[in-house]
């Protein structure tokens, strides 16, 4: 694998500050606030109304799902992404800056970067510390509203960074790939609850392995090295030159496990988008692995 060739998954907040004073940000380079938090505990768009990067557009993660599914922030169509976007100004020659304002520094932001490549966009980046880091250093912000003019893009699902509940139970036999699973190591073996109110118990699909998408920042919020980020998938065990797929509660920490292999040089980590939600609810009692109902009795 020849990691040179990759788009720079990652841009700073150095980088990314002179390009906006710069005046760069337009249809070449749009950047996007993807914070989404759960109900009661922030309000993303207001805080987003209130102080953003200059220049930047509110990415409405609950307006671009696929709202059919029982399952939540499930993936949208294609044409359903490409109008989404298209309308914030991106086409497929703009380079997509991706940020969220969570207080671990970034949190929604590698799902969007994964949401970009999975409709086959190659330039899209993280921004590297989040809007914490973005605020901390002293960066421009503003509350005036961007209105970018819109653009057209073209979506194009690549389906092998995409596994659905039918490819995982097919993975069960075969083993081709390796799963990783990036929530806590509690809700992961099952002695601590899923937060939420959809019944979930906690537990994990059999075979799978534990590597917390926490543990990949550093305690200031920054992505770690690609050599520490290395060490710890070998120290899970975790072959890189080898398939493999990343899942945690509904598809969204699992993108963790896709870009800290991406800064590694692996580029094909598959996304199961369904994850613990749906597997919780389809598979049988023998295949999901929990600590959680004898820790009950």
């Amino acid at each position: 694998m020849v990691q040179q060739v990759l788009y720079r998954a990652l841009v700073s907040t150095r980088w990314l500050s002179e390009s906006v004073l710069a005046n760069r940000i337009g249809p070449s380079l749009q950047v996007l606030d993807v914070s989404w938090y759960p109900p009661g505990e922030r309000d993303a768009q207001q805080e987003f109304r209130d102080k953003h990067i200059p220049g930047a557009s509110f990415f409405d993660i609950e307006e671009c799902k696929d709202k059919s599914s029982p399952y939540e922030l499930m993936l949208p169509s294609e044409a359903h992404f490409a109008n989404y976007v298209g309308h914030l100004g991106i086409s497929n020659d703009t380079h997509v800056v991706v940020y969220d304002g969570d207080d671990l520094g970034s949190f929604y932001a590698p799902r969007a970067w994964w949401m970009f490549r999975v409709f086959g966009h190659r330039t899209v980046s993280v921004l590297n510390g989040g809007f914490k880091n973005w605020v901390k250093e002293g960066h421009p912000v503003t509350s005036e509203l961007s209105r970018p003019e819109p653009a057209v893009f073209k979506a194009t699902l690549n389906r092998s960074l995409l596994k659905t509940y039918t490819d995982m139970v097919e993975n069960m036999e075969s083993k081709r790939f390796q799963v990783v699973d990036s929530r806590s190591e509690g809700r992961y073996r099952g002695t601590e609850p899923e937060p939420g109110n959809e019944g979930l118990e906690p537990g994990h699909i059999p075979g799978s392995l534990n590597m917390p998408f926490f543990k990949f920042l550093t305690e200031a919020g920054f992505e770690k090295s690609p050599e520490e980020i290395r060490s710890m998938f070998q120290e899970k065990k975790v072959d890189l030159s080898q398939p493999l797929i990343a899942t945690c509660r509904k598809g969204i920490t699992a993108c963790h496990i896709a870009l800290a292999a991406y800064l590694c040089g692996k580029p094909d980590v598959a996304i199961y988008d369904g994850s613990w939600s749906e597997w919780f609810r389809k598979a049988p009692p023998e295949h999901k692995l929990s600590e959680w109902k004898r820790n009950k009795a």
